[in-house]
């Protein structure tokens, strides 16, 4: 068959699959080919029946479709099986019941060529309906945008952008030019010459009819492409960047950020992006936080649709709610502790903090008349915090009297622990008081959490993945070994252990391990007591 929507290849029917597999796919209904199939070496495969029904559309041999009732959405009364209200145009995937279509009875007519279809295959395969504007669609335009050649509508089996969209589709009818490249979706064949968003843009936006190289005013992306222009504004956008969110709480940040077409310098060498630290060219879009200077690429922040919520209307702050009150100027009542809480200086003993459950060796508070005891810092925790890695957008709870597992580093705990009231996740304060970019006495820079950091852990030597980097050093440290206390205590050592980043002792004793004697690497991080030489 020589199948105007694939006009590269002959289609060959044959009597079983030809994939190692043995399985194989229609790309017209994507329901498995059991027995006959169209198929071309490059990969494109038709049931019969939907190489026929594609064909016919294609020709427009609506001859074969004038006797089926068409039904209008908007005033049919009929009754609806379920399965029909989520079906689809088998042609541009668009809910079937936006526009008119052909009745599902055309199923019957359909079986004097295909031989296989009932009226109850078609609630299986509910992809066999049509819609109007589809059968009717022609098979090739002219567009000003593209003037050398006709677009052909045919099945590409490439991933290629749309030129007005920039969505990509694979295996679906699009309008298409096989010297150029050049992709437009059926939907996108007549794109508005005029597009007005009062919402998110103040002035209107007008197509340009000419595919242009350069890079979109709103998200930054390079690319050719057929923009939208605001001559008021002297920007030309992507048509899906008309509409971007002004306003998101994006999950790295406390305060909501900011869509914005530039940014002035202010001084500053250049800006970040604080999700992927690549630079940001503040001529194009971004996401902005004026309150931090903190800046987002529109790509980095619209990623994944759990990165951001859109927020409609800007509230103020919530109050930042303490965990304590002062009572006098050296005495404080703590949420977690029936007593008041006295301000000390007195280090002397082995006094272990109640909250986050470490050695005591500063400013603390402790009860007179129980055996009590919170860091300064510790005691000043807020009630409520953001934690920037949690994709719940509610501020975590600061609590207190219970054991807990943290969700990431999965110890158990009596300590403080923040919590979420949406998944009930409990995060010790280790691992929830660490920054997306935070500075650690093992290095000299600034070190900040990449998602992607595959190489080896300079604390450990394990293999990462997702881990805290210099990339300047190539220095990689695991999330787990940021968390590392600097000062420690085991049950077989009467003395505080400290960590250490080097081992400056080169005699041979010094490479074994003095709990479990086994050889340890020098130049991996270690625990060590300064006083007895452990």
């Amino acid at each position: 068959m020589n199948h105007p929507f694939h006009r590269n290849h002959n289609l060959s029917l044959l009597v079983s699959s030809p994939y190692p597999d043995g399985i194989i796919r229609c790309d017209f209904c994507y329901e498995i080919c059991e027995r006959f199939v169209y198929h071309c070496s490059c990969g494109l495969d038709f049931h019969i029946k939907c190489a026929l029904l594609s064909y016919n559309t294609a020709e427009k041999r609506i001859a074969e479709f004038q006797h089926i009732p068409r039904i209008d959405p908007l005033i049919s009364t009929e009754n609806r099986p379920q399965k029909l209200e989520n079906a689809q145009c088998f042609a541009c995937w668009k809910p079937l019941l936006d526009s008119v279509h052909l009745s599902p009875d055309f199923v019957v007519s359909l079986a004097r060529y295909a031989k296989s279809l009932s009226v109850w295959d078609l609630f299986t395969h509910v992809h066999h309906i049509v819609s109007i504007e589809c059968v009717t669609m022609p098979t090739k335009v002219n567009k000003l945008f593209h003037r050398k050649h006709p677009l052909i509508l045919q099945i590409v089996n490439e991933l290629l952008p749309c030129q007005i969209c920039q969505e990509t589709q694979l295996n679906e009818a699009v309008y298409f030019c096989s010297k150029c490249k050049f992709v437009l979706h059926t939907g996108c064949a007549s794109p508005p010459p005029i597009i007005e968003d009062k919402i998110h843009h103040e002035h209107p936006f007008t197509l340009l009819q000419k595919q242009v190289s350069l890079a979109c005013d709103a998200c930054g992306t390079l690319g050719n492409y057929i923009p939208y222009v605001c001559s008021t504004c002297n920007i030309m956008v992507h048509k899906k960047c008309i509409s971007l969110p002004q306003i998101i709480q994006f999950f790295r940040h406390h305060h909501p950020i900011f869509q914005t077409y530039f940014l002035e310098e202010h001084g500053f060498e250049s800006w970040e992006c604080k999700h992927c630290y690549e630079e940001v060219n503040t001529e194009h879009g971004s996401y902005f936080c004026s309150k931090c200077n903190y800046i987002v690429h529109v790509n980095c922040a619209l990623e994944q649709p759990h990165f951001y919520n859109v927020v409609d209307t800007i509230e103020t702050d919530e109050a930042m709610e303490m965990s304590f009150q002062h009572v006098t100027a050296t005495s404080i009542k703590h949420f977690s502790h029936y007593h008041n809480l006295i301000m000390s200086e007195d280090i002397v003993g082995d006094k272990q903090c109640d909250g986050c459950l470490l050695p005591i060796s500063a400013s603390y508070y402790c009860c007179s008349q129980c055996n009590f005891f919170l860091h300064k810092s510790c005691a000043e925790l807020p009630k409520k915090k953001h934690i920037w890695y949690h994709y719940h957008r509610r501020l975590f709870r600061l609590t207190s009297g219970c054991i807990s597992q943290c969700a990431i580093c999965v110890y158990k705990t009596s300590g403080f622990a923040y919590n979420c009231d949406e998944c009930e996740e409990r995060h010790c304060l280790r691992c929830a008081l660490v920054s997306d970019s935070t500075r650690c006495e093992g290095h000299e820079h600034l070190l900040r959490a990449y998602p992607n950091c595959k190489g080896l852990c300079n604390a450990c030597g394990g293999s990462t993945e997702a881990a805290y980097g210099c990339k300047s050093c190539n220095f990689t440290l695991h999330n787990s070994c940021m968390r590392l206390p600097l000062i420690a205590r085991h049950k077989y050592d009467e003395h505080p252990l400290q960590l250490a980043y080097q081992d400056n002792n080169r005699y041979s004793l010094s490479d074994y391990c003095d709990i479990c004697e086994e050889e340890r690497n020098p130049n991996h991080w270690f625990y060590h007591c300064a006083i007895c030489k452990n």
